[in-house]
C-alpha cells in the first residue's frame, strides 16, 4: 500500500504544473478530480481488492431517482412538459415558476426554472408553444398554440 501511496504522489508531482496553469480554482479541482478518478481506475483493475483506490460513490442525479411505490423511474422535465402540452394545460398562459409548481403537485417531480427554461424556449421556436411577455409582472408566459 505503501508503494501504491508513493506512485500517486509521483503521479500528482508530474500533472501539477498542468493544473496549475489554469486560473480558475473550480477548473483545477475538476481537472484532479477527473484525473484522481482515471488513475483510481487504472490502479483498480491492477490492484484488485485494495480498498484505498476504489471510486469514491456519488449520488446520483435527481433524473434517476426511483420512484419507491410504483419501481419506476420520475419523467423527466422534456417528457413532463410534452405531456403538458399534449393535455389541456396550456390552454392558458403559465409562468416558469407556475409550471414548476404544478410538475411538483401534480408529477411529484420537482424542477428548477432553469431546467424548464431551455425546454419552454426549444418548443416555443418550434411552434409548439408561444412565449409572450406578461403584462402584470414582463416575464415570460407560455400558452398553447
Amino acid at each position: 500500500m505503501n508503494r501504491q501511496i508513493e506512485k500517486l504522489k509521483k503521479q500528482l508531482t508530474e500533472i501539477a504544473e498542468v493544473v496549475n496553469s489554469f486560473q480558475s480554482e473550480a477548473v483545477q479541482v475538476r481537472v484532479v478530480d477527473r484525473l484522481l478518478d482515471e488513475i483510481m481506475e487504472t490502479e483498480r483493475g491492477d490492484t484488485e481488492g485494495s480498498e484505498i483506490f476504489n471510486k469514491r460513490g456519488r449520488r446520483p442525479s435527481r433524473e434517476n431517482e426511483v420512484n419507491q411505490e410504483h419501481g419506476r423511474k420520475k419523467p423527466g422535465a422534456t417528457k413532463v412538459l410534452n405531456h403538458l402540452l399534449n393535455s389541456d394545460y396550456f390552454k392558458t398562459p403559465h409562468s416558469i415558476s407556475s409550471i414548476a409548481e404544478y410538475c411538483k403537485e401534480k408529477f411529484d417531480s420537482e424542477f428548477k426554472t432553469s431546467e424548464l427554461s431551455g425546454i419552454l424556449l426549444k418548443l416555443a421556436k418550434e411552434n409548439r408553444l408561444k412565449r409572450e411577455r406578461s403584462n402584470e409582472n414582463n416575464r415570460f408566459e407560455y400558452v398553447g398554440i
